[in-house]
């Protein structure tokens, strides 16, 4: 039985037809691009509002993606998995511990002789400035230090302000801390049941597909924390036996800092750097500080151009301007923690985005992903991007 057409019907196509067809589309694509927006809004301002629960649960991920593979090896030997989870976490927390402790003897042995070199230098700029080219007086001097320790007095009250939000933020971090480590311990113990438990939110129809994905997410995030690590290791053995050579004082907690800036690709390692090059230059003179700015630059070159292709271009294959993009977006919206997880949140994105649109997954039994090698279980046509994905539970 045909419908008839009514006159409605009739309107409604000469309407569309006097519209052109690219404002047709255009106005298609906006108001869709418009509601993306506004979901995405949502989800951030959701986001910044648990920020306390959100960082602390995507930090536990991403150790738990470093320590899982050891925690699936004592399992696959016969040790219990709880027992496994428990000889993982107590051996990362000693080391953790011993590293740490470490940092922090040589730091404060290294301070004495830090303020002696400074004061040094003070002596010989305050000499500069008497005796070079700008000819000022003692006086003078005396004043601008006078003027500077007035300024503190006055905004003691502000000061006195700050340290107690710094306690309270020492507080929170410590809280925050203690939820990173008992998240940690359900993702390395019960990770498996609790990825089949979310995943059964998605649709019967397309659960299979999500489980691939969600796997291969998994196996290109495993792979970036391995490659990070690995190009931190680097970083900071390079630049902290440069400095140890030199003499630069506090050269080990100078190489920890570099350590921990590598994992914010690009900007980190700069940072970093560029803290070193101050304290050499300030504590050992112009000289020093020049061979330690050789030496940042040349480690960073050694990372953009053979350890960054070979290593994370093989974990996650992204374009440095989508890096350093994601890291800018991240810093603007949640500060050092939206930098430190903007990456791997961008690589897992990429690789579970990819596996669902592929069609070779379209088939693809979520157990073979564990037990192929990535070229088998990598979509038909397209690159490699991950590693093995570890099996997590």
């Amino acid at each position: 039985m045909v419908r008839a057409r009514t006159p409605l019907s009739h309107e409604v196509d000469d309407v569309q037809s006097a519209v052109p067809r690219l404002l047709r589309v255009t106005a298609a694509l906006s108001w869709r691009f418009l509601v993306v927006v506004a979901a995405l809004y949502v989800v951030g301002t959701v986001t910044g509002y648990l920020a306390g629960i959100v960082v602390p649960v995507a930090i536990a991920l991403l150790l738990a993606a470093l320590l899982v593979p050891g925690v699936d090896h004592l399992s696959g030997l016969g040790v219990p998995r709880g027992i496994a989870t428990a000889l993982v976490l107590i051996g990362g927390l000693v080391i953790l511990g011993g590293v740490l402790t470490f940092v922090v003897v040589t730091f404060v042995n290294g301070v004495p002789g830090l303020v002696s070199q400074l004061s040094q230098s003070v002596d010989q700029v305050s000499k500069w400035l008497t005796d070079g080219p700008l000819h000022l007086s003692d006086t003078q001097i005396n004043d601008a230090v006078t003027k500077f320790l007035a300024t503190l007095t006055d905004n003691q009250a502000g000061i006195t302000s700050g340290a107690l939000t710094t306690a309270a933020t020492v507080g929170e971090l410590l809280t925050q801390a203690l939820l990173v480590l008992f998240v940690l311990i359900f993702f390395l113990y019960d990770g498996s049941r609790i990825w089949h438990f979310l995943i059964r939110a998605a649709p019967d129809r397309v659960r299979t597909r999500v489980d691939v994905a969600g796997r291969r997410g998994l196996a290109a995030l495993v792979s970036y924390v391995r490659a990070t690590s690995a190009v931190a290791v680097v970083d900071a053995v390079g630049i902290g036996i440069g400095l140890a050579v030199l003499g630069v004082p506090l050269a080990i907690p100078l190489a920890a800092l570099v350590f921990l800036g590598a994992f914010i690709p690009i900007i980190g390692a700069v940072v970093a750097g560029s803290v070193a090059i101050f304290i050499a230059l300030v504590a050992n003179g112009v000289v020093a500080g020049l061979v330690v700015a050789g030496i940042v630059i040349a480690v960073m070159q050694l990372e953009s151009h053979v350890l960054q292709p070979l290593l994370l271009g093989r974990a996650v294959k992204l374009h440095p301007l989508s890096v350093v993009l994601a890291i800018a977006g991240g810093l603007l919206v949640a500060g050092i923690a939206g930098a430190l997880l903007s990456v791997p949140l961008l690589a897992v994105l990429n690789s579970g985005i990819r596996s669902l649109l592929s069609e070779a997954d379209e088939h693809v039994d979520p157990a073979d992903v564990h037990a192929s090698s990535p070229e088998e279980s990598a979509p038909e046509g397209e690159d490699v991007d991950t590693e093995t994905p570890p099996k997590i539970g």
